[in-house]
């Protein structure tokens, strides 16, 4: 009789505490330490533990990746931030829409293949659309998210599968409004959405599976998780509309605040126009005034020289009696006076362009300043024998330039004695007033026509010949202006032809500046 040998381990294995096969598994794998079972459970709470870290990681990263599919660079922040919210939406409906499908599969009742697909097909749908946004087909992504995801919903329960999904139509619905573009997309999926909802709602009723029944947690949760997609999809819609009122009004107040600068430098720019008119207007008298000028130094100037070379070579080559000489002497005299003020003019003329609005006010008596000037002015008189009378009998200061105020009194002197008549009287007075100290310059000369007194007053060169043909430049009243200005004070013209001229002017009082 044959022996049948005891079966024995390839390699020997001691039995010390354990023997048999569990003594070899502990040798030939220690990863399942039977002989200290607490030291098995930690290992293998580790390692699930650890496959879970490693799963939430890639889910996470997956996520994150997720919501960046299909940017372009042409894409603004409102689009962007769509197709973000879209990515999100269908990674999340993937997940939770894998619970049903594996429920119902892993179930004790069977389903046809059909209602198999029906069910499975919806997580795939979300998986199809992240990747035709991934590959830049953004409405494709769209349609195929809106229209198959409400039919093979509604293929699952026209295959007699309740499966507590039916919400989600309302949902296609309040997403279409959101993520589509075009409104007869919106229409159509609304009404495909609301068709379906209607159908199984109302006209279904019999099921072969019924997951209320089988699973009432997981249906609630279908439930749940299809009223918080709506209500999410609600937020967002309301987010979105939100943000973009708040974007155009924010766009409103970035454009009111550009306009605002446009209109601030507009007006910058029309002030500058206006001063670069205005420069060119000055610089266009200016140039008037020069080419006056050099008609005034070529002609006017050269007149009285030339007549006293003349007399010096008349009684150089001719040797002229001394009573001739006599007789010509105040001709020349009444010409090189006529050139000296005009020097005069001429010197504080280009003095005032040289150092333009350089005013030295200083205090001024009035009488001093008065008769300081009609001494210069003496032998100008009594050429035509006109007497000077100052009428100044209180002491008033004013508050002027000296040099400027005295040209001033100067010019309008030589004026009245220039246009009056032989033997009459010029007089000067002044007079304090609410404005300041006002200087008068009377004369019972020629007068003054209305037209010339318009000429004067409009600042153009004007000049007519004296009562005894003595010639002028009209210089001299546009210097008088312009330094009154200069000094706080205005000219005043009063005259009427046949019946003299009173010429005046204020200027401030010295008193309110001490």
């Amino acid at each position: 009789m044959k022996i049948q040998k005891p079966f024995q381990f390839r390699h020997e294995a001691k039995p010390v505490g354990v023997s048999g096969g569990s003594g070899y598994l502990q040798k030939k794998a220690p990863f399942f330490p039977l002989s200290n079972p607490e030291s098995f459970f930690y290992r293998i709470k580790s390692l699930t533990l650890t496959t879970t870290a490693s799963l939430s990681d890639f889910v996470l990263v997956f996520l994150q990746k997720s919501k960046s599919f299909g940017f372009t660079k042409v894409m603004d922040d409102y689009e962007k931030r769509k197709l973000s919210i879209f990515n999100q939406l269908n990674f999340f409906q993937f997940f939770t829409g894998i619970i049903v499908p594996l429920t119902v599969i892993f179930g004790d009742k069977k389903i046809s293949l059909i209602a198999a697909t029906a069910i499975i097909t919806p997580p795939l749908i979300s998986l199809l659309a992240l990747y035709l946004n991934a590959v830049g087909r953004h409405s494709a992504a769209m349609l195929s998210y809106f229209i198959l995801y409400p039919f093979f919903t509604s293929l699952a329960y026209i295959n007699g599968m309740n499966l507590g999904t039916e919400l989600f139509f309302v949902l296609y619905g309040i997403l279409s409004v959101f993520f589509l573009q075009q409104i007869s997309h919106i229409i159509f999926c609304i009404g495909f959405s609301m068709i379906n909802y209607f159908m199984l709602a109302v006209v279904l009723k019999e099921y072969q599976y019924n997951m209320e029944l089988s699973h009432p947690v997981i249906y609630l949760f279908n439930h749940l998780l299809a009223i918080g997609f709506i209500f999410y999809g609600l937020y967002l819609i309301k987010k979105e509309n939100t943000g973009y009122q708040s974007g155009i009004l924010n766009k409103n107040s970035d454009l009111q605040l550009m306009n605002e600068k446009i209109q601030k430098q507009k007006e910058e720019i029309g002030e500058k126009v206006g001063q670069l008119e205005e420069q060119a207007l000055r610089l266009n008298e200016l140039d008037r005034v020069k080419n006056r000028l050099f008609s005034i130094v070529s002609h006017d100037l050269k007149a009285p020289m030339y007549a006293l070379r003349n007399l010096f070579l008349e009684i150089q080559q001719y040797k002229m009696k001394a009573s001739d000489i006599n007789n010509l002497v105040p001709l020349v005299v009444k010409d090189l006076d006529y050139t000296t003020g005009l020097m005069e003019n001429l010197l504080h003329w280009a003095k005032s362009q040289m150092h333009a609005g350089s005013v030295n006010p200083q205090s001024l008596d009035v009488k001093v300043l008065v008769n300081e000037i009609t001494q210069q002015q003496r032998l100008q008189a009594e050429i035509k024998n006109i007497r000077v009378e100052v009428h100044i009998h209180d002491s008033l200061c004013v508050y002027v330039d000296r040099d400027m105020i005295s040209l001033v009194i100067r010019n309008l002197l030589s004026n009245a004695i220039k246009f009056s008549q032989p033997n009459d009287i010029v007089i000067i007075d002044a007079r304090e007033i609410p404005l300041g100290i006002e200087i008068l310059v009377k004369d019972s000369g020629a007068g003054i026509s209305s037209e010339a007194l318009n000429k004067i007053l409009e600042n153009n060169f004007y000049s007519t010949k004296g009562t005894e043909n003595e010639t002028g430049t009209g210089l001299g009243l546009m210097l008088c202006k312009e330094f009154l200005e200069k000094n706080g004070g205005r000219m005043h013209i009063e005259s009427k032809p046949g019946k003299g001229s009173v010429f005046s002017f204020t200027v401030p009082k010295a008193e309110k500046h001490k």
